[in-house]
């Protein structure tokens, strides 16, 4: 998605799932990990491994889990999201 309107728009059906970047130069990747739990939905953010303090920031969100993009290399890349999108879809609450 290319901004928060939009990625809020596509979530207006009902629960869902959605992976944030959260170092995004369209939008601000705070602000989308807020809004899309706002509109209802799972959020896997995914940023620096380094930066803390914007992972911190994100599960304050609502993210349910903040990983680093290493963590989405391929072939473990792949697990990693199967294994979130398996788990139970918690409603989110904001």
């Amino acid at each position: 998605m290319r901004s928060v309107p939009t990625l809020v728009s596509t979530l207006a059906g009902g629960p869902a799932r959605a992976i944030v970047d959260l170092t995004a130069r369209a939008y601000d990747g705070i602000d989308a990990v807020a809004a899309a739990v706002t509109a209802g939905a799972a959020v896997l953010a995914v940023g620096q491994h380094d930066d803390l303090d914007l992972r911190r920031r994100a599960l304050a969100a609502g993210a349910d889990r903040v990983v680093p993009y290493r963590s989405l290399a391929v072939p473990s890349g792949t697990a990693v999201v199967r294994r979130w999108i398996a788990s139970p879809l918690r409603v989110a609450t904001r």
